[in-house]
């Protein structure tokens, strides 16, 4: 089943067992969803959603950071549980061996050996990836691996 069926099903669940935090975080979701095929104009893919979700999961960890630092332990306490469930539903993430050993190949396919040849790397890796690492994790493991 793909994502958005899931989310589709996650909101038919919420809605039965009268959940609002699961309710209002699969609307958000459904509805950022919605917004991007607008402005697009074409139904998203597999990876368009999974790239929504992402940006939703760390838009909750911000919110969740700032409440921290505001001392609102309630506010904080919900954006982590909002961000906990819609990683629910993003695919399993890689551990840092299972990504430095795509770097690796990345690396040898592309025949980089410096870190000008970053960019090289990157278009050849993130296709793979694709949601299953953070691309700050993914840049930082390129770098970390062509300079040495």
């Amino acid at each position: 089943m793909e994502t958005r069926q899931k989310l589709d099903a996650a909101l038919k669940d919420a809605m039965r067992s009268g959940d609002n935090m699961r309710k209002q975080t699969v609307r958000m979701v459904l509805s950022a969803i919605k917004l991007n095929e607008v402005e697009k104009g074409t139904p998203l893919d597999e990876a368009g959603v999974i790239a929504i979700l992402q940006k939703e999961v760390k838009s909750r960890s911000e919110s969740m950071q700032d409440a921290q630092k505001a001392n609102r332990p309630d506010l904080a306490e919900n954006a982590q549980a909002e961000a906990a469930y819609l990683e629910s539903f993003l695919p399993k993430q890689l551990s840092p061996e299972e990504l430095a050993d795509l770097v690796r190949a990345a690396i040898q396919e592309v025949n980089a050996s410096t870190p000008a040849d970053m960019g090289k790397v990157m278009k050849v890796l993130v296709p793979k990836i694709q949601g299953r690492a953070a691309g700050n994790q993914v840049s930082e493991a390129v770098r970390k691996l062509l300079q040495s």
